[in-house]
């Protein structure tokens, strides 16, 4: 059995690395709750973003927080550019996901083709920085991803509650028909909304540069997590999305700890089957 510290040291590392889950479902999320379309280019914009960050910081020296300004207003614009095609073709939700498929598979390949195949690695003066409290230790550019994905994540619910714009969007996916018949622009606000869901994955894009490995092959390799994550948190659920995040990383933190690394797959679906058996209506 592990000692307590290790599991300890273990549960931070999962949470933080569930700030990342959930930063990612984030926009996903948003997408297929209150659009009805599964976006599964997602991924893929956002690897697009970190190598971007990987680019502009290794070639020009540009810091990853000065590109995500750059970055993260080119993936709104892709994001609507994406929905103005779904509208103008009248894409459904099945259609949406094979659609999004093809284009991240493009996206894939023109990564591959203009930086490689090869692994690389964004190193910066803080990369390895943390902060020891106790027996544990945090890495800061973790931390600070869990904050900025808490701070997106809460922005987003109460923009969605508390605005007649958010407000607007939940009436137009309960019914669109219906929101017409008061005057809701159910087309201008699916426009602004896929593009907030683009620059999001923007924004996961850049802390992917600075925490994690790149390939363009790694695109795939959070898919499964992320989608247990979206409809753990329930679709259309910024602040679910987020804290389903962190219990599935925690629990596959606390899984490589206890057992192995072989079983960390196994517990987001694990939780998501049990959760779909419990309440088939989860959705």
């Amino acid at each position: 059995m592990p000692s307590a510290t290790l599991l300890g040291q273990a549960l931070i590392s999962g949470v933080l690395a569930g700030g990342m889950y959930g930063l990612l479902a984030l926009g996903l999320s948003l997408s297929w709750g209150l659009l009805r379309l599964v976006n599964l280019s997602h991924f893929a914009l956002a690897f697009l973003a970190a190598y971007l960050t990987y680019e502009l910081g290794t070639t020009y020296h540009v810091e990853p927080w000065w590109s995500a300004m750059l970055i993260v207003p080119a993936m709104f614009a892709i994001g609507v550019a994406q929905h103005w095609l779904f509208d103008k073709f009248k894409v459904n939700e099945l259609a949406s996901l094979l659609i999004t498929f093809s284009f991240a598979v493009v996206l894939e390949v023109a990564i591959q083709l203009y930086w490689t195949a090869d692994y690389r690695r964004f190193e910066t003066h803080y990369s390895t920085l943390s902060i020891k409290a106790g027996p544990f230790y945090i890495p800061v550019l973790e931390l600070v991803l869990c904050l900025v994905a808490g701070v997106l994540a809460w922005g987003t619910w109460l923009w969605l509650r508390r605005t007649y714009v958010g407000k607007a969007l939940r009436a137009s996916a309960e019914d669109a028909d219906i929101a017409a018949a008061y005057g809701i622009d159910h087309k201008k606000l699916a426009y602004l909304l896929s593009g907030i869901g683009a620059g999001y994955a923007g924004v996961a894009g850049t802390f992917i540069a600075l925490i994690a490995t790149l390939a363009p092959a790694q695109i795939w390799a959070w898919l499964g997590v992320v989608f247990a994550v979206v409809i753990i948190g329930r679709l259309g659920n910024p602040l679910g999305a987020l804290f389903a995040g962190m219990l599935i990383g925690a629990s596959e933190s606390l899984a490589m700890a206890v057992l192995s690394p072989a079983w960390a797959p196994v517990v987001s679906f694990s939780v998501l089957i049990a959760i779909l058996l419990w309440d088939p209506d989860w959705l």
